[in-house]
């Protein structure tokens, strides 16, 4: 089911995404809405699931995660049961931080967050190895993060 929004709330979704603790007065003053009604859209949002999550962005390295790693996983079976197992697997890694599904040569993409090499063999063996239906997969080493964003484009500027 497709949400309809409205400029209000598109405006407002863009406001919270680049930063979720603007107060709803805040919000409202920017957006010239009243403060009750800003709070009922973003009510409104939330339980219809158009914003999915309330999440404070963390420095890797500033909790000791200084490597971002990159992965092209390709499996051996695409059989419906083997995929969920892998799905699965890679789900509950707190290290993966993003999993993609994806058409082409791989068929998925990891984004991961680790301490150093050693923990990210570790995962290899444990992911890859150990658990089964891995072809082979390929690691690119992050050497500078660029950009690092979950905000979608919404409104005049999509």
């Amino acid at each position: 089911m497709t949400t309809r929004l409205d400029a209000f709330d598109l405006h407002i979704l863009k406001i919270v995404q680049a930063n979720n603790l603007a107060t709803h007065r805040a919000i409202a003053e920017e957006v010239n809405l009243s403060t009750p009604a800003v709070a009922r859209r973003l009510q409104r949002m939330r339980s219809e699931g158009v914003i999915w999550k309330d999440v404070s962005i963390v420095r890797p390295e500033e909790v000791g995660n200084r490597m971002t790693i990159i992965v092209n996983v390709a499996v051996e079976s695409e059989a419906i049961e083997q995929l969920d197992a892998v799905k699965h697997r890679f789900f509950r890694c707190p290290q993966i931080q993003q999993c993609y599904y994806v058409t082409g040569e791989a068929d998925f993409v990891l984004i991961m967050s680790v301490k150093d090499m050693t923990e990210y063999e570790a995962l290899t063996r444990s992911l890859f190895f150990e658990a089964g239906n891995v072809k082979h997969f390929y690691t690119a080493v992050a050497m500078h993060r660029v950009k690092v964003s979950m905000e979608i484009p919404v409104g005049k500027d999509a």
